[in-house]
């Protein structure tokens, strides 16, 4: 018989950077009671993303890191062909981070679909799911997880 649960899941994040929400996902997964099914992510917030990342080497998380903030720095904006004149976002209301967490989160993601089997998540081996913090700041972040299945 096909169920369903809707549950929140809180994450405090130190600022910047990566949070591995694996453990707690595979916990409300087995909580469920579901065996086989669909994990629905979202992270309710527009200055933080999700993904799905290498989980053996830190280096991959501190080059992926390194990327975004080269393609949107914080400073503001420049032509792609990065010639010309430096202009500041406008969207400042919260701090200097607070344009560049947007922009991160718009390219990256917001939402994932996780398949699970046997109460456990289907991921691969050097496979883990992150909460990907843009802002400096720390910051209490919300989750919801709608779980679809039998």
């Amino acid at each position: 018989m096909l169920r369903q649960t809707l549950q929140t899941l809180q994450v405090a994040t130190s600022g910047e950077g990566f949070t591995d929400l694996t453990a707690p996902l595979h916990a409300a997964v087995a909580a469920s009671g579901l065996q086989l099914g669909l994990l629905n992510l979202v992270c309710l917030h527009t200055s933080c993303s999700l993904t799905i990342n290498e989980n053996a080497d830190p280096r991959v998380l501190a080059d992926l890191a390194a990327h975004l903030r080269a393609l949107v720095p914080e400073e503001g904006i420049r032509p792609v062909s990065g010639r010309g004149e430096l202009r500041p976002y406008v969207h400042a209301d919260e701090g200097s981070d607070d344009m560049p967490a947007h922009i991160r989160t718009a390219l990256t993601t917001s939402q994932l679909s996780l398949s699970f089997q046997n109460g456990r998540l289907l991921l691969g081996t050097w496979q883990a799911v992150y909460l990907w913090e843009h802002r400096r700041r720390g910051s209490r972040r919300q989750l919801s997880l709608h779980l679809l299945g039998s």
